[in-house]
């Protein structure tokens, strides 16, 4: 007799089970995008405020746009005070002349500022943002225009929810108008800072710019319009880094 024991036959052990793990709706996400990924923005109509801060906001918007809008039309002996003549490659700033073998000043200037902007953002908080930005700048300026023109926020809710009327539309079109004229201006005086501006101001009254000169003047005046007039606070929130 032998005296081998049978080896057992090992059973294969189950497989584990695969954890599944369902997926939800989020119903309070689809409440509030109306079952899209994309939630629209809505209309925000602020209330007039007054005090120091907002004070200090409307001097900071007086100051700010004085220098850019007034700083070309100042001249220097027979030339622009400042101006980035591009085609003959020379800047002008005021007695200074640099060339572009002196661009690393205007990169040391740059990376100075910049510096300077993380600087006062972390000591003093958002001074950048809140009072000398030209987001911030130009979305109180075309606010103001929509106050004049439509009336305080109440009204503007108003506006906003009544039918299109002859009112309506003469308020609506009349605050876009104005918003436009800003705009080209802005992109006018943008312009005029690489092109000596009377001469640019001229060549536009008669249509006979550029084809650089066009383009920048609607591209910039076209970003003016629709970052200060309808994106808003958007843009602080998803585009400024």
């Amino acid at each position: 007799m032998s005296n081998e024991v049978p080896e057992k036959k090992q059973t294969p052990e189950p497989a584990p089970e695969k954890k599944v793990i369902p997926i939800e709706k989020d119903t309070l996400m689809s409440a509030a995008t109306g079952g899209s990924l994309f939630a629209a923005s809505k209309a925000i109509h602020p209330r007039s405020i007054s005090g120091r801060f907002t004070n200090w906001r409307w001097i900071f918007v007086w100051l700010t746009q004085i220098v850019f809008y007034g700083l070309p039309w100042l001249n220097w002996g027979e030339r622009q005070a400042v101006l980035f003549d591009l085609g003959a490659r020379k800047f002008y700033i005021f007695g200074l002349v640099l060339y572009p073998q002196d661009f690393i000043y205007l990169t040391g200037i740059l990376v100075i500022s910049a510096l300077s902007l993380f600087l006062f953002t972390a000591v003093a908080g958002r001074l950048w943002c809140g009072y000398t930005c030209p987001q911030t700048v130009y979305t109180e300026i075309f606010l103001w225009v929509e106050a004049k023109m439509e009336g305080d926020r109440s009204a503007r809710m108003r506006l906003d929810k009544s039918g299109w009327t002859g009112e309506k539309i003469l308020k609506r079109g009349g605050k876009h108008l104005i918003w436009l004229a800003i705009a080209v201006w802005t992109g006018l005086t943008f312009v005029g800072y690489f092109s000596p501006i009377r001469e640019l101001i001229g060549n536009f009254a008669h249509w006979n710019l550029g084809n650089w000169e066009t383009f920048w003047i609607f591209f910039y005046g076209f970003a003016t319009y629709g970052n200060a007039g309808f994106m808003r606070e958007q843009v602080c929130k998803y585009m400024c880094p």
